[in-house]
């Protein structure tokens, strides 16, 4: 056994602790370089960028601002919207100024066609950061304003009118002609202005509405008279009449501001007032539109229901009565609809607040969307129609109108009586105008007295002059002597008369009781008096009583 000194045992383990905490060790000291280079690789966060407060986010953002400093006379702001170079720079002012009167001269686009989106236009074939406006025809040449994108330190993105368009803006300022109405008006009309906008503009603004309205009413008038002389049918002549009256005015007031829109770039209003102006003329044009529409809706419709005057197409004519009011409400919605693009509402925020009211009625008018689907269903089955005569919910009247939530009816007292659809279509309906004719039928009662021979004269007489009506059905009728009674001889009459109007119905079968009643005195004979009739009729009831007794 060899022995192994205690130092050097000692030295020994030392050195092997040492080699160990070294091995540990170093995993760790590996692993912090590792994690000193992900925190360093790991990307800073960015700071949120602030939305420009002067609205240069977007191409029209940077036009619509640039017009509104500049139309308030504060062209060191004008000046905040342009991309200038050092050179330019103790000149903005001026040039924005300049720009400014050139826009007011020759620009004509809508503004709204100017890219709203922070990219711009994607598809005008232009590099990504750039963006054209315009043109403005001057002369005979086009110049057109561009936008450019650039970086901004603490706004990020935000588009600038470039410098080059900067540069070509001296030339083109000192090249402006006067306007079509600087020319032709008095230079004191030019020179005193109102509310920004000189005599001679407001004398041209007026002169553009009222002269095609004169003009248009003149030339319609001569066209309708021409007209009027070649037509010789006087009912053709009474349509055409009606349709003048009808569409005269919304036509001439749709072509009139449709004229005075075009020509609004022509007396040279500054721009902030066309863009302005030009929405309300839009307002009223969509308007004037609607109230054409719905004219000429109301005409088309009337003529079409004036072709289906045969019983068996009321309900078609009822039928288009309710898809004419419902025409004209789409109409006024999307009019409507229209005119709140035009005033800035956003097209997803108008359509969601249409899908939330819709929720809203489905929700809370569900009987009126029951009792618009039954009319409509009612209409479809053709179970009603405007005139008929009808048992509904046990009152009996004509229908006198059919809406888009209820049914009219007229009973025979002269109550108008106003039945949900919704209701119509779970009750029985009892529509009397459907028949091609109306059963009469009633007991002729005559007197005790008459003998058989006057019996069978006033049988053959009565057939006689059912068969020689044309206006009875001569196949199914009948005349029989059916019961001889405790005080009266009964006679039934059975037949059909050939029509479906009531007040027809009624006429022809108080003509056919009449001259039963000359063919019975006639004969000698006569009717039962009405108190025989009811002492007949108090014996039977005195008799069933007595059998009835136990």
């Amino acid at each position: 056994m060899v022995l192994i000194p205690k130092s050097l045992r000692q030295g020994v383990l030392l050195v092997c602790n040492a080699v160990l905490c070294i091995a540990l060790a170093l995993p760790i000291v590996a692993q912090i370089p590792v994690l000193s280079d992900s925190n360093t690789a790991s990307p800073t966060p960015q700071p949120e960028r602030t939305p420009d407060p002067l609205r240069r986010d977007t191409p029209r953002g940077t036009i619509t601002s640039f017009i509104r400093s500049a139309h308030d006379g504060d062209f060191v702001a004008a000046a905040r919207y342009l991309q200038l170079r050092l050179r330019q720079e103790p000149d903005a002012a001026t040039l924005a100024q300049n720009l400014n009167e050139l826009m007011d001269r020759y620009y004509q686009q809508p503004v709204s066609v100017i890219s709203d989106s922070p990219e711009g236009a994607i598809d005008d074939g232009l590099p990504l950061d750039r963006e054209k406006v315009g043109p403005l025809i001057i002369g005979d040449q086009e110049f057109y304003i561009e936008l450019e994108r650039v970086s901004d330190s603490k706004l990020g993105q935000i588009w600038l009118i470039s410098s080059e368009t900067l540069d070509q803006v001296p030339a083109l300022h000192s090249a402006i002609e006067r306007t079509w109405a600087e020319r032709a008006m008095p230079d004191v009309l030019v020179r005193n202005t109102i509310f920004g906008l000189s005599y001679a503009q407001l004398v041209v603004w007026a002169a553009s509405i009222l002269i095609p309205i004169l003009l248009l009413w003149f030339v319609f008038q001569i066209a309708v008279a021409v007209a009027r002389w070649f037509i010789e049918d006087p009912a053709r002549r009474r349509r055409l009449d009606a349709w003048y009256a009808g569409i005269r005015w919304p036509l001439i007031f749709v072509l009139a501001l449709a004229f005075h829109l075009a020509s609004l770039y022509v007396p040279g209003f500054p721009l902030r007032f066309r863009i302005t102006y030009s929405r309300i003329v839009v307002v009223l044009l969509i308007v004037a539109i609607a109230w054409l529409i719905r004219r000429l809706l109301t005409l088309t419709f009337d003529y079409m229901r004036s072709k289906m005057q045969r019983r068996e197409r009321a309900s078609t004519r009822s039928l288009m009565l309710l898809g004419e009011r419902v025409v004209k409400l789409l109409v006024m919605l999307v009019a409507a609809l229209l005119i709140l693009i035009i005033v800035g509402v956003e097209t997803s925020t108008a359509l969601a607040g249409l899908g939330i009211i819709g929720v809203a009625l489905a929700l809370g008018a569900q009987k009126t969307v029951e009792n618009f689907l039954g009319g409509v269903f009612l209409l479809t089955d053709r179970a009603l129609a405007v005139g008929d005569l009808c048992s509904i919910s046990n009152r009996l009247g004509f229908v006198e109108d059919i809406t888009l939530r209820s049914v009219r009816l007229r009973t025979l007292e002269q109550i108008l009586l106003s039945i949900p659809a919704g209701v119509l279509s779970q009750d029985t309906i009892e529509n009397f105008s459907t028949r091609g004719k109306i059963l009469m039928q009633t007991t002729l009662r005559l007197r005790y007295g008459t003998s058989a021979e006057q019996l069978r004269a006033i049988l053959v007489g009565i057939r006689a002059l059912i068969a020689e009506n044309l206006q009875i059905e001569s196949e199914g009728s009948r005349v029989r002597l059916v019961e001889f009674g405790i005080r009266t001889i009964e006679i039934e009459l059975f037949a059909y008369i050939l029509t479906a109007d009531i007040l027809e119905f009624m006429d022809v079968r108080e003509h056919v009781l009449l001259e039963i009643a000359e063919v019975v005195e006639g004969e000698g004979s006569g009717f039962a008096s009405p108190e025989i009739v009811d002492l007949t009729v108090e014996s039977a009831l005195a008799n069933d009583k007595q059998r009835t007794r136990p």
